[in-house]
């Protein structure tokens, strides 16, 4: 059921409540435990990434917070303190294991940014080479829409193109995706295989969120999706089990493994201009333009499009939507808006006469786009 075939470089994301007491304070030997099971992954010739949650509690932690705090500007100051914290007691617990780490702090704009991305990867790679344990969370300290939302599921998905992981492990707070509630009904049944994220799975999903963490089994499973459709696997396991992370490859033990080499898989653009960009903007396109797109995966003409929002340049991520406001496609844009607003419902052979140049004949060409 599992493939375990050519796994070799796994990520792993740790809660809150993997690493935290009840009282939101850091535990030590929680974190050895996991250090330990790194390290023995490692000798096994496994590359590693770790994401970590843990920052804010621990901030809680060290200001003796019996509760998170309500407001955005008290999180960050948390999550400031809580930080140097959590990779003191990293460095600590690596250097018994003959261990390096080293911290990155991203937000999505890391992701959205073609060059910025580039330059991560570069550096994942070099730490990696070097035989460093990158320590990857949010940069909670700024990142105020990731403090919202919230989840650090959805960070180390998207980290997995960029440092070509073959394996994403959720270490979580409960067993894996139960068909119900299994906190409201004892009958509930552990999925312990997922061959496809189907919208029949993501209706099993239940908001959950511990009191700890700020996600719940719906933002896993949205990760699991990212990692399928880009051809990787994902697991979630328990972390209150012993050797957690060293029975990830044994089926007889509980979790459950969605399957990344079922479903439709995207390219590594086609999966930034979906999952890693966020859209700048919409276009409006008419019916027969929506067909166009949908029907025979046409590139999107000036013609077809009848009303832009938002404020975006050449190059950058869009959505492309009816006239109902459903989302049709993603695309990169080959003109600003600005532009588009000129050049909309003429025809190509226009483009020259109107905007006085003419790179492209396309608003979004079919290579550039992908279809929802």
């Amino acid at each position: 059921m599992r493939n375990l075939d050519n796994i070799k470089r796994i990520i792993v994301k740790v809660g809150s409540s993997s690493l935290c007491d009840n009282n939101g304070k850091i535990e030590k030997e929680k974190i050895l435990q996991l250090v330990l099971q790194i390290s023995q992954l490692k000798k096994q010739g496994y590359s590693l990434i770790l994401v970590s949650s843990g920052a804010i509690a621990s901030g809680m932690g060290e200001l003796n917070l019996s509760e998170k705090p309500k407001t955005i500007p008290q999180k960050q100051a948390l999550a400031a303190i809580g930080q140097a914290q959590l990779m003191q007691i990293y460095e600590e617990i690596f250097q018994l294991v003959h261990l390096k780490c080293a911290q990155i702090l991203l937000n999505h704009g890391d992701f959205d940014d073609r060059k910025r991305l580039m330059n991560l990867s570069h550096t994942m790679s070099a730490l990696m080479d070097y035989g460093v344990i990158p320590i990857v969370n949010e940069n909670d300290a700024l990142a105020v829409e990731e403090i919202k939302v919230g989840d650090n599921d959805t960070l180390a998905a998207l980290l997995v193109p960029v440092v070509e992981a073959d394996l994403l492990v959720l270490v979580s707070d409960i067993d894996g995706l139960y068909d119900d509630n299994p906190h409201m009904n004892k009958n509930a049944r552990l999925l312990k295989y997922v061959e496809e994220v189907t919208d029949d799975i993501m209706n099993m999903a239940k908001e959950s969120a511990s009191q700890l963490g700020t996600g719940g089994m719906i933002t896993k499973l949205k990760a699991a999706k990212i990692v399928n459709d880009y051809g990787s696997h994902l697991v979630i396991v328990n972390g209150q089990h012993e050797q957690y992370l060293l029975n990830i490859f044994n089926e007889n033990e509980n979790g459950t493994w969605f399957n990344g080499h079922g479903g439709k898989h995207f390219c590594a653009k086609a999966h930034w201009i979906v999952y890693r960009a966020h859209a700048k903007g919409k276009v409006i396109v008419d019916d027969g333009a929506a067909d166009a797109l949908k029907l025979y995966r046409k590139s999107l003409l000036p013609k077809g499009i009848i009303d832009i929002e938002g404020h975006f340049l050449m190059g950058q991520v869009v959505d492309v939507v009816n006239r109902n406001n459903e989302l049709i496609a993603k695309g990169i844009s080959n003109y600003a808006s600005d532009e588009i607003r000129l050049i909309m419902g003429y025809k190509s052979s226009d483009i020259e006469k109107i905007l006085h140049y003419k790179d492209y004949d396309e608003v979004i060409h079919a290579n550039n786009m992908v279809i929802i």
